[in-house]
């Protein structure tokens, strides 16, 4: 691994010294510990990141980049650890290993494609960033990432994708993506979005057709069926309050499976410097009660195939610029079904040019079995970012 990290870094430099390229990226060291039933846990890695661009042939971009991941300390886990009792209980012994989760050291191309444009048109090709919605801490209408909503703005893995791009005037654009990432035409993903800009506002409709694949963790097994979504977001100012909104309609193969899933948000900085920001979410696919969560609604929830496992949530940010290096503020996520929440104090430190240090803490306020309970494990992370 080494020797193929090694290859590809020096061929990298030595393109940049003979073609117009950039070479750029950073490292991250991060450390995290937390407490659980008053056991003390450690886990740190280390990420370097490399990125590659070149721009060398007009109207042509290539952009790529890898990542090389080691970890250590705690690297393997058992996910029914940080569940409630009545939940693991009534499951066999022999099915606990199932329910592993190890962090290996890990060496992949996160990003690699061809973008081809003019004034009028786009069209772009390969593993590729996609980013839709306009949610701070979840996007309903973002199917393809998943934000964790204790770090939310950290960046998003690439997605392989052919996508087009028509301009057709100032502020109006067409978006055509397709991801081949099934055996058939059928089973790919086909996305169209229409965005366009009015006054102080920018607006997009999107519909999408995929397969949608549902786990049954009673049993292992996985089912298939068809989804289309009907998707709409907004953002804008409205007497100087930032204001934004998206939301879906899905449409499943089993109309019985029917679901949709909305937010709304709102955002003001006073002239101090301090930012404020709320926002709600509202997922139908969650329950609106702690005592109706199942082994199938934790586990969907932690994999990913639905954004929140409670129906309804709140989550609320404040930032306030202590000095121009330094910013101190807090998250709060509050689950309105369940009555737990989870605060998330923070501070980052511009402590160099291209170094930033960033301290979170993850402070759970809930009963067991609730959303955020106190049994998930309260603690935090240092992380460093030093750019080059």
């Amino acid at each position: 691994m080494k020797v193929i990290i090694g290859i590809l870094l020096s061929v990298m430099t030595i393109t940049c010294g003979y073609a117009q390229v950039d070479l750029y990226g950073y490292f991250e060291p991060q450390y995290t510990g937390f407490y659980q039933n008053d056991d003390y846990y450690q886990f740190q890695s280390n990420k370097l990141r490399v990125d590659v661009k070149s721009t060398a042939v007009e109207n042509v971009e290539f952009g790529a980049d890898v990542i090389y991941l080691l970890y250590f300390g705690k690297k393997d886990w058992n996910i029914l650890d940080f569940l409630p009792e009545r939940v693991t209980a009534p499951l066999p012994i022999d099915l606990y290993p199932l329910f592993q989760l190890s962090y290996r050291d890990s060496f992949y191309l996160d990003n690699a494609y061809v973008r081809i444009a003019n004034y009028r048109l786009a069209l772009t090709a390969g593993k590729q960033q996609i980013s839709l919605g306009t949610g701070y801490f979840a996007n309903p209408t973002d199917v393809f990432n998943l934000k964790n909503a204790l770090d939310p703005t950290y960046e998003q893995p690439g997605h392989n994708a052919l996508r087009a791009d028509i301009f057709l005037k100032h502020r109006l654009s067409i978006m055509a993506l397709y991801t081949p990432i099934a055996p058939d035409w059928q089973n790919s993903g086909k996305l169209l979005r229409v965005k366009a800009g009015i006054g102080h506002f920018d607006f997009s409709v999107m519909g999408y057709e995929f397969q949608y694949t549902s786990t049954d963790f009673y049993t292992f097994e996985q089912t298939g069926q068809r989804r289309r979504l009907l998707g709409a977001d907004f953002v804008g100012e409205v007497f100087g309050l930032g204001v934004w909104a998206e939301g879906i309609y899905n449409f499943m193969e089993d109309e019985d499976d029917n679901f949709y899933e909305f937010l709304a948000g709102t955002d003001y900085t006073f002239e101090s410097g301090l930012y404020t920001m709320l926002e709600y979410h509202h997922n139908s696919l969650g329950k609106s009660s702690d005592e109706d969560y199942d082994l199938n609604d934790w586990m969907r929830f932690f994999v990913g195939e639905t954004k929140t496992i409670c129906r309804d949530q709140m989550y609320g940010l404040i930032q306030y610029p202590l000095t121009d290096l330094i910013t101190f503020g807090s998250m709060a996520i509050f689950s309105v079904s369940d009555q737990s929440a989870v605060l998330v104090p923070m501070v980052n430190y511009s402590i160099f040019e291209n170094v930033d240090i960033t301290l979170m803490l993850n402070l759970y306020i809930g009963e067991e079995g609730k959303a955020y309970s106190s049994t998930l494990g309260s603690g935090g992370f240092l992380r460093a970012q030093v750019y080059f």
